[in-house]
C-alpha cells in the first residue's frame, strides 16, 4: 500500500521547481538529508524515479512531470482541510505563485496585486517579471498558478481572461526629425532607426506587426528591459515602440515626445493565462473573484 505523506509530497514539489534538493531543503526549513531521505522514500514506493539527475540538477522525468499537478493539487486541498477545519477557517493563507509580463510586473503590479494583498495579508505572493514567451511556459510547466501578460497566447492546455486594455505609444527624442514634424504619415518612416524588445517579448510582436505597416527601416539594438530602451531613446539612438503606461514620466519631464500615429493601431488586451488541468482551490479562486477582470473595480 502506498503512504505518501503531505511532506514528502511538498519536497518532491519544491525539488520540481526549484531543480534541486538543497534549494527544497532551505525552503521547506529541512536539513538537506532529510529532503533527500523524503525523496528516495516517495520514490520507493512509487516503485519509479521522478527526477532525471543532470550535471548536478534535477529534472522532472515524464512521470514526476505528471505527477506534479496532482501533488501540488492534494496540498492545497490538505491546506485546506485544515483551514475549514480550524475556528479561523476564513483566514486564507499560504503560498501563490503568479507570473508577470514586464509591463504588467514593473508598470502595473499594485492593479494585479494590491487589492488582494491588502484582503488577505497571510498569503505570500511569489511574483515572477518576464517576457510573454516565458510566462505562458511557467503557467505550462506548473512553476506558476496564474500569468498576467501583454501579448496573444494560443495553447489548447492555457485557458485566456481578458484583464485590462493597454496602449502603446511610438517615442522618439524631442529633438529627434520626426518629433518635429505637425504631422506624420507612414512615408515619413521610412529608413528610421528602431529600437526593439528581444524575441518572445509581446511589445516585441506589437512593434513588428507595426513596423510591417512603414517602410523599412532598421533595427539598432534589441533590449530585453524597457528602461533600457527608454534611456537608448532618450540618447538619441533610434525611435521605440512602448507602453504608455512606462513612458508617462519621460513624457511629462519632456524627455521623450509621442509621436501622433493614427494610422497605427497600438491597441492590446493584457490577459489572465490559468491552466485548464490545474486546480483551482480556494486560494486561485479567491485571488481570480478579488481580480477586476473589466477594470471598472475590485471584485467581478
Amino acid at each position: 500500500m502506498i503512504n505518501i505523506s503531505p511532506r514528502q509530497l511538498q519536497v518532491f514539489v519544491q525539488i520540481a521547481l526549484h531543480g534541486s534538493v538543497r534549494a527544497a531543503a532551505e525552503r521547506l526549513h529541512l536539513t538537506q538529508p532529510a529532503a533527500s531521505m523524503a525523496l528516495a522514500e516517495m520514490e520507493r514506493q512509487l516503485d519509479a524515479p521522478v527526477f532525471a539527475r543532470e550535471r548536478g540538477r534535477l529534472r522532472l522525468n515524464a512521470r514526476g512531470r505528471e505527477l506534479l499537478p496532482l501533488a501540488q493539487e492534494l496540498l492545497e486541498r490538505h491546506a485546506e482541510f485544515g483551514r475549514r477545519g480550524s475556528d479561523d477557517g476564513m483566514a486564507l493563507g499560504g503560498e501563490l505563485r503568479i507570473g508577470a509580463s514586464n509591463t504588467v510586473g514593473n508598470y502595473r503590479v499594485g492593479e494585479l496585486l494590491g487589492a488582494f494583498v491588502r484582503a488577505h495579508p497571510q498569503v505570500a505572493i511569489r511574483l515572477r517579471v518576464a517576457n510573454t514567451e516565458a510566462i505562458a511556459a511557467g503557467v505550462l510547466d506548473h512553476s506558476l498558478d496564474i500569468g498576467c501578460v501583454e501579448g496573444p497566447v494560443t495553447h489548447p492546455l492555457l485557458e485566456v481572461r481578458p484583464w485590462r486594455d493597454d496602449l502603446l505609444v511610438v517615442c522618439a527624442p524631442p529633438e529627434h526629425p520626426l518629433a518635429r514634424r505637425r504631422s506624420l504619415k507612414p512615408a515619413d518612416f521610412a529608413g528610421a532607426r528602431w529600437v526593439l524588445r528581444e524575441p518572445g517579448s509581446a511589445t516585441r510582436a506589437i512593434s513588428e506587426r507595426v513596423l510591417a505597416q512603414l517602410p523599412p527601416g532598421e533595427t539598432v539594438l534589441e533590449l530585453d528591459q524597457i528602461e533600457a530602451i527608454k534611456q537608448v531613446v532618450v540618447a538619441g539612438l533610434g525611435i521605440a515602440c512602448l507602453p504608455a503606461v512606462a513612458v508617462v514620466d519621460a513624457l511629462a519631464t519632456g524627455r521623450l515626445k509621442a509621436l501622433k500615429t493614427p494610422f497605427l493601431d497600438l491597441r492590446r488586451k493584457l490577459s489572465l493565462l490559468l491552466h485548464r488541468q490545474k486546480y483551482r482551490g480556494t486560494l486561485l479562486d479567491a485571488f481570480l473573484d478579488g481580480t477586476d477582470l473589466d477594470g471598472t473595480g475590485f471584485g467581478r
